[in-house]
């Protein structure tokens, strides 16, 4: 009798209670896994991991350093559309900001313009001539443009800002006509072409080292330690999560939500600006189309590091993960030689897989927390 006892004991339901226990342990492994903030970084280095040893050039040395040098200025730009995403908004103008910071900063800076190519271009004969921009042979002429230029991409987003707080506007439908606005203006003033002849001293910035150390990985790392400062050690940071988890408490609480909105816009168009500084100094030009193919990746190296599209959740960290991924996951791609159609396809896959962790990852944290 005391041994059917035992016996049933170890069944529940007909089914072993071992292999139950052992099922309810691989879940909340799972949970764990699926919830670490560097989930993402296991995922990068699995995923190199496990196609290295298909395609050789992967893990080369040459490759790597390709892998981050193309990490750097992406990372820049996806930081600020990280502060837009914590606060449930969105940046679409950013690759246009790209473009139009690039083409003002540049025209500054030039050193000499042919005329056979920009004749016809609006700002020829008083502002741009053969010898140059206002500021060519000047020594201040470097730190003269890039001040301009992030003044120039910081207006633009006050502008987005502005129109979103208050004036209630969409942040998709504001941003998008940036978007459009700017790179089209971008287009206008060179007649779509690229402005040459840029200082070394610029140059340098994307493509020189200080003591092996590469200044756009200095200046990228400078930036997310701001923003990350702000993010965590700021009572800013804290109304940036507030306005994004619901915006009307903040304004009830008190927390001056227009001029927090204002901000996370004002600084993604500075984080834009800084990439946009980091793409032109790389490729040596101005380049009135710089950026326009890279919204996907901004916006899905930010999701894929778990900033949550509904607002109020985020980490410069989880950007950096999700960015270095994202750019692992496009190096890859472009070394098993796919088409371009193929690797978009590839890519918004990725985002919306991303986008479905997230939405699982917010139930998992509300079930947790009985919300």
């Amino acid at each position: 009798m005391q041994k059917c006892k035992e016996a049933k004991s170890n069944y529940i339901i007909g089914v072993p209670r071992k292999l139950i226990q052992n099922n309810k342990n691989v879940i909340i492994t799972a949970k764990k896994v699926l919830m670490s903030e560097y989930f993402v970084l296991y995922l990068s280095l699995i995923f190199f991991a496990v196609l290295a040893p298909f395609v050789p050039r992967f893990a080369s040395l040459e490759n790597i350093g390709n892998i981050f040098s193309n990490m750097w200025p992406l990372l820049c730009v996806a930081a600020g559309q990280t502060i837009v995403l914590i606060i449930a908004g969105i940046d679409l103008s950013q690759t246009s900001v790209i473009a139009f910071t690039s083409v003002i900063g540049s025209v500054f800076m030039t050193q000499n313009v042919n005329p056979d190519i920009f004749s016809k271009s609006p700002l020829w004969g008083w502002f741009l001539s053969q010898s140059g921009g206002p500021l060519a042979g000047r020594g201040y002429a470097v730190i003269c443009s890039i001040l301009i230029m992030i003044a120039t991409g910081c207006l633009i987003g006050f502008l987005n800002g502005v129109f979103i707080a208050h004036f209630s506007m969409p942040p998709f439908m504001v941003t998008l006509v940036s978007q459009m606005f700017f790179g089209a203006f971008a287009i206008y003033l060179t007649k779509s072409e690229n402005v040459m002849g840029l200082p070394k001293s610029f140059i340098s910035l994307g493509n020189d080292e200080l003591l092996f150390i590469p200044y756009s990985f200095i200046i990228a790392v400078l930036l997310c330690i701001l923003a990350h400062f702000i993010l965590n050690f700021t009572v800013l940071g804290r109304y940036l999560y507030a306005v994004g988890t619901n915006v009307k408490a903040s304004v009830v609480s008190g927390i001056p939500s227009k001029k927090v909105i204002i901000f996370a816009y004002v600084f993604s168009g500075f984080c834009a600006t800084i990439g946009s500084i980091l793409y032109s100094s790389r490729l040596q030009m101005g380049r009135p189309t710089m950026g326009s193919n890279i919204l996907m990746d901004i916006v899905g190296a930010t999701v894929i590091g778990g900033t949550s599209m509904f607002g109020g959740k985020g980490k410069v960290i989880w950007t950096v993960f999700g960015v270095f991924f994202f750019v692992l996951l496009a190096n890859a791609l472009n070394l098993l030689n796919l088409s371009y159609f193929t690797i978009n396809i590839v890519k918004g896959a990725i985002i919306l897989l991303a986008a479905l962790f997230d939405v699982m990852r917010t139930r998992i944290f509300a079930s947790e927390h009985g919300k």
